[in-house]
């Protein structure tokens, strides 16, 4: 059995998306980030870094913080959702280029243009500007492609439950999908997935999945 700690983030929908697309028992736990329950002392113990979402493994014992930590964890013990042999770092590439760019960049657009509007014009600027890159490689990527790794026309795995949520929040990015046909078309792909539409309502229903 794990226990799953997260909230209603793109951060936390990837783990909970791989969870429902395993299929196994899990036990979900909100932590509110709006009301600072990242901080509380029990949280800590399992997430030193103050950062949804988190799982316990009360299988193996095994605690464990950050998305792409777990997302790999998750995938080597059930044995689901990932790539073997030269694409199995092609996976592990893109699923970096999601943690080390798509998530924190478009985080930075959503604080500085769907949350601080008028702040500050270079911010807004700037972090749109990357976006659009992003979406740029993005949309590169999945060009003659279903999914992001795999060989052929790519097998869906955990890159593509990594980026999807972020991707999710396109209009808070004032992204206009369209303009990025092969984004566009593997996000319905995805967001038609049942799991999907169910790891998208953890830990509560926020709302109907975005569809361009």
């Amino acid at each position: 059995m794990i226990d799953f700690y997260t909230w209603t983030t793109p951060n936390g929908r990837k783990v909970s998306i791989l969870l429902e697309e395993l299929g196994i028992d899990y036990t979900t736990h909100s932590i509110d980030i709006s009301k600072d329950e990242q901080f509380a002392p029990d949280f800590l113990k399992i997430a030193p870094n103050n950062r949804i979402p988190a799982i316990v493994d009360h299988d193996t014992g095994q605690t464990l913080m950050e998305t792409g930590a777990i997302m790999l964890y998750l995938a080597d013990k059930y044995g689901k959702f990932s790539c073997e042999g030269p694409e199995c770092w092609r996976m592990m590439e893109w699923l970096m280029w999601q943690m080390g760019g798509l998530g924190p960049m478009l985080g930075q657009v959503h604080h500085f243009v769907k949350y601080n509007k008028g702040t500050s014009d270079y911010a807004e600027k700037r972090y749109s500007t990357e976006a659009h890159r992003l979406y740029r490689v993005l949309n590169e990527r999945l060009e003659g492609r279903d999914y992001i790794a795999g060989e052929g026309r790519g097998e869906y795995t955990i890159a593509d439950m990594a980026c999807w949520p972020w991707i999710s929040r396109f209009e808070w990015q004032e992204i206009d999908m369209n303009a990025y046909p092969n984004v566009r078309d593997w996000y319905v792909r995805i967001a038609e997935r049942p799991a999907v539409q169910r790891g998208y309502k953890v830990p509560k229903d926020a709302g109907d999945v975005p569809m361009p």
